[in-house]
């Protein structure tokens, strides 16, 4: 429980500290944290969105075509993509490429005693550090995401023409027509969720890390086990209390 409130102090006092993110101190590190965030990730997403979005299309189809209904595999993949699988993926990724490196350095840091020494020039940790990685994530999540969308969709077009035979006119036309904003936009929230989540866990894990580099190690392993059950959990949540 104590891990948690200070877990959970962090994050308030960072999402406070989030006024000061674009100011002339904090600008550079906000902008860096939302390039590793955002531009660094864009190799490995479009290669998981795109085979996820084929994927999905290819499993569907096989089973409408039996009913000789493979037509509706664009509502399918739409509304899959849009409303879970696009910010679930893009989630998974960013907690293990970018929360995993957070922990890992955050943690370098404290058992090299340079967060002591932070506090000791008065400068508070969670300003300097946290609070521009909270913010670089929660506005890029919702980014990636509609990245993920678009390629999700555009892979599964991709499988309906070439191997479903279902025309990328029929396909698209089938996707606009079920998929709705109500959809997008729990989407886009539950991707800001979890950039929080991700943040938060992974800059707590290095606030905590202990005993050298094993405790890195620890703590990155950490980070990334813990912020993958609460997406889960948390995706689950969202989606019981939007559509139930």
């Amino acid at each position: 429980m104590s891990n948690t409130g200070h877990a959970v102090f962090m994050l308030l006092e960072a999402i406070y500290f989030m006024r000061y993110a674009f100011s002339k101190r904090s600008r550079s590190e906000t902008a860096t944290q939302m390039f590793i965030t955002g531009i660094k990730s864009l190799a490995v997403i479009t290669v998981v969105a795109l085979f996820t979005g084929m994927i999905l299309a290819l499993q569907t189809g096989i089973e409408l075509r039996r009913y000789g209904q493979e037509v509706y595999i664009g509502s399918a993949v739409a509304v899959t993509m849009i409303r879970e699988m696009g910010p679930f993926m893009a989630g998974l990724i960013i907690a293990a490429s970018v929360g995993s490196s957070i922990a890992a350095q955050i943690g370098t840091m404290t058992v090299s005693e340079e967060i002591a020494a932070l506090e000791v020039m008065s400068i508070n940790p969670n300003r300097f550090l946290v609070m521009p990685r909270l913010v670089a994530l929660i506005v890029m999540m919702p980014l990636l995401t509609v990245y993920t969308n678009i390629l999700g969709v555009f892979g599964g077009a991709l499988v309906g023409a070439t191997q479903l035979g279902v025309s990328v006119q029929a396909y698209m036309d089938n996707a606009t027509q079920f998929a709705t904003n109500k959809d997008l936009y729990v989407g886009l929230f539950k991707a800001g969720v979890f950039g929080m989540v991700i943040a938060t866990v992974a800059c707590h894990q290095g606030f905590m890390t202990r005993d050298g580099a094993v405790g890195v190690g620890r703590a990155t392993r950490r980070a990334v086990i813990i912020s993958f059950l609460i997406i889960l959990v948390l995706g689950y949540v969202i989606t019981r209390l939007f559509y139930l």
